[in-house]
């Protein structure tokens, strides 16, 4: 099966030209092509010469996903659901904000991080996304925007759709160097945040890499015993361990990180949870932002509910009076399946059912 072009990073695609005997220069144009002009066939790359193009055609596509389904919110958010060439499906999300318009993309086709509150989890991962199937994300949803004839262009990117980034780090590293080209998409690297669980083994390699993007950890719970209830992530990775993985980030990069937070009811929103928080980020206040996020419920996880106001103002105002940098986060998409991985799941759910 012929791979995705979307796979190949600006350096990669030069020298596979080189390899083939092309001259290296046509990579620009052929990058512009795809992220500029946005083609969506090697025959639209008329400033191309048909040897190159016919090599294109050979060995690459440029299209693998196909539209499953796509909600649309009243707040103008929109969730894709993708199928993959192998029949699998993935959700990506575009959300508008004040600030411009943000892509939330997915890694990996279900994840085994295993949190007691998300769908995302609900079914394992079967495999890592290419490279070429996370950036195409992007570009269907900049497809979508063209199509509306707004002059609308995706400013921002969330690495924290379905599954674990650090776990397809490479990956998830070709996408971004991809996505930041100042010759194609050139989306800063200030405007693109990863999420991860805390997989401690992979901090140090993101913090000393080039990407120069921004970091959030999910974090949840300010002790091990009700971190390890809702994450089992933190059985093999405590927070004797993930404390020191962010300092280091923290330390390396100089760059602030986002401590995100999911308000649960009665299980890590009270107001003792919030002083222990605040106590564990003291000494990181003037690096960290605590992200508090409302939960979505989830059919499956019938054992959580969101957070009342009252008790996610309380929240709030208990980091706020210990100097913590807090926020709560804007909600999108509340009247679709707003939960990531919900759309994914339902659909899995009807097929299963017949």
């Amino acid at each position: 099966m012929k791979s995705s072009i979307y796979g190949l990073t600006f350096e990669q695609l030069s020298q596979w030209l080189e390899e083939q005997g092309e001259k290296r220069s046509r990579a620009l144009h052929i990058w512009r092509n795809l992220y500029r002009n946005r083609v969506r066939s090697f025959e639209e790359m008329t400033d191309v010469n048909p040897a190159a193009i016919a090599l294109l055609q050979e060995h690459f596509v440029i299209e693998t996903l196909t539209e499953h389904t796509r909600q649309q919110s009243q707040d103008g958010t929109v969730k894709f659901l993708f199928q993959l060439t192998d029949g699998n499906l993935i959700e990506t999300v575009l959300m508008r904000h004040k600030f411009g318009l943000s892509v939330c993309v997915t890694t990996q086709v279900g994840c085994n991080i295993g949190c007691s509150f998300c769908a995302s989890g609900l079914i394992a991962k079967s495999r890592d996304l290419t490279s070429g199937e996370i950036t195409e994300q992007l570009m269907q949803v900049q497809f979508f925007l063209d199509a509306e004839g707004k002059g609308d262009r995706v400013s921002h990117i969330v690495v924290m759709g379905i599954g674990e980034p650090f776990d397809n780090f490479e990956h998830m590293s070709n996408f971004i160097r991809t996505v930041k080209d100042h010759q194609g998409l050139a989306i800063g690297p200030r405007h693109i945040t990863v999420s991860t669980s805390g997989l401690v083994n992979k901090f140090k390699d993101f913090t000393d890499s080039d990407l120069g993007v921004n970091l959030a950890i999910s974090l949840h719970a300010p002790n091990n015993e009700l971190r390890s209830r809702i994450m089992k992530i933190n059985k093999a990775y405590p927070l004797e361990k993930l404390m020191p993985a962010i300092d280091y980030y923290l330390e390396h990069s100089n760059r602030r990180a986002t401590i995100e937070y999911i308000l649960l009811r009665g299980v890590n929103d009270q107001p003792e949870h919030a002083a222990e928080l605040a106590e564990l980020m003291q000494s990181r206040k003037q690096m960290v932002n605590v992200n508090l996020i409302p939960y979505n419920p989830v059919d499956e996880h019938s054992q959580y509910q969101r957070s009342t106001p009252e008790d996610i103002r309380t929240f709030y105002d208990i980091l706020k009076k210990h100097k913590i940098s807090v926020s709560v986060r804007l909600e999108h998409g509340t009247d679709i399946d707003a939960a990531c991985g919900q759309l994914r799941s339902k659909q899995l759910d009807k097929a299963s059912n017949g």
